[in-house]
């Protein structure tokens, strides 16, 4: 059996491939596998923000009545079994181990027969998932896609609903400049005659979305249609106006499917567990809080919340990608009382130096450029003063890392196996 090093050190030789988009590979992947992901019954969810909490939040639901429960989400923060889970319980790495054996005498199989078939990291990954799945006996699984929908990897499922939380411009070098045209890349998801839900979008991704569900006879039903106001929204325990919105279109998930999974309770929405979002810890006497933001939409979000706080946070960020930089700055000058700049171990991540061309020349706050090691370790926090609050925000790849080292978690072990961009990838077909 692969023990966990040579298991580590081949999925790292895929992760360094990148990702590659394009849907023919996954297909002959799977369909050499026997197809497991249509064993079982799937909700897959697309969309620019809100995908995982969704995800979290059905999930959390099915389990509390009953349900035996699939989840596949990405990128995980610490350990890489977060992305493959059965009731909850992550993949070890003894279980990744045994899956890569198996999986990776096929992907050989197909690579042998038609050189560049192999599957990627994440189209690997989705695989495995596919296959404990199957193989668990589940009742039902949330299925997150990873970037866009129509080429994405998680894109072989037969869904029994498909739900697209948000639209917003993110990715335009990969999914189009326009909200339209990223629209049309989540709706890729969409299949004939299945529910589609979705979310508070822009007139003009919606109407994407409407012209694509009617063109597939897809029955459509939208947020606003059971939540007329705000105010009618769930309550939920994960942080955020915007977590409401989320939590609402998880309930009505359930409404839609009631059917065929019938729920008695809904107080789930009450105990979701998803960190990084909000996620509030106490470190060395001080109050951190943990917020992936990673696009312009969700800097928003992290404004509002920013604007929550009695007093002033000091802030570390990093973030990857210039244009999410000057979103991220522009959302957290206002509330900052000092600024901390950190680098994510990601090839696209921002320089500091970057970030801090986004500032005012007359912003009138500390700035200073640091190694995550020097700001955190095992249970601890050495900035600021106890009874400080300090926000770590941006990439989530830089909240996965923080927690790795406040849990004490090996930087050189698979924790950082994350999702690679091929640096020669362009705008999808």
């Amino acid at each position: 059996m692969t023990d966990p090093r040579t298991t580590t050190d081949y999925l790292y030789a895929l992760r360094n491939r990148g990702s590659q988009y394009g849907i023919a590979r996954m297909q002959r992947f799977v369909a050499a596998l026997g197809d497991p992901q249509l064993k079982f019954p799937v909700i897959h969810i697309a969309g620019t923000n809100g995908k995982g909490s969704v995800c979290a939040m059905l999930e959390a639901l099915y389990r509390n009545n009953g349900y035996k429960t699939g989840l596949f989400t990405s990128p995980h923060l610490v350990h890489l079994g977060e992305r493959v889970q059965v009731d909850r319980h992550p993949l070890s790495m003894d279980e990744i181990a045994h899956y890569t054996r198996r999986l990776r005498a096929v992907a050989e199989d197909l690579e042998r027969e038609s050189p560049g078939s192999h599957p990627t990291f994440f189209e690997f990954m989705a695989a495995m998932a596919f296959l404990h799945f199957a193989e668990s006996g589940i009742d039902i699984a949330v299925i997150e896609t990873g970037l866009g929908g129509r080429l994405d990897a998680t894109n072989v499922v037969d869904p029994e609903l498909c739900i697209i939380t948000s639209i917003s411009l993110d990715h335009t070098d990969l999914l189009g400049e326009t909200l339209p045209e990223i629209a049309r890349e989540k709706a890729g998801i969409l299949k004939p005659g299945k529910p589609v839900l979705i979310g508070r979008l822009p007139e003009d991704a919606e109407l994407v979305m409407g012209e694509t569900a009617t063109r597939l006879g897809c029955p459509l039903h939208a947020l606003d249609q059971c939540f007329s106001s705000s105010a009618d929204l769930p309550k939920t325990n994960l942080f955020g106006a915007f977590q409401r919105i989320n939590a609402g279109l998880a309930l009505q998930a359930t409404e839609i499917l009631s059917q065929h999974f019938p729920i008695q309770s809904t107080s789930a929405l009450q105990q979701v567990d998803w960190p990084g979002r909000w996620q509030t810890l106490q470190v060395s006497g001080r109050r951190v809080i943990l917020d992936a933001t990673h696009n312009p939409e969700g800097a928003t979000q992290l404004a509002e919340s920013l604007a929550s706080l009695k007093e002033k946070p000091i802030i570390i960020t990093g973030t990857l990608g210039e244009e999410r930089g000057r979103s991220l700055m522009q959302a957290i000058i206002p509330f900052a009382q000092e600024l901390h700049f950190v680098e994510p171990n990601q090839p696209r991540a921002v320089s500091s130096a970057f970030l801090r061309s986004c500032l005012p020349s007359d912003a009138p706050l500390p700035v200073h450029a640091k190694q995550l090691d020097a700001l955190f370790s095992e249970n601890e926090c050495f900035l600021g003063q106890p009874g400080d609050t300090i926000v770590c925000t941006g990439s989530i790849y830089l909240i996965g890392e923080i927690l790795q080292l406040l849990q004490g978690v090996s930087s050189t072990s698979a924790s950082n196996l994350q999702d690679k961009m091929s640096p020669a990838q362009t705008k999808l077909p």
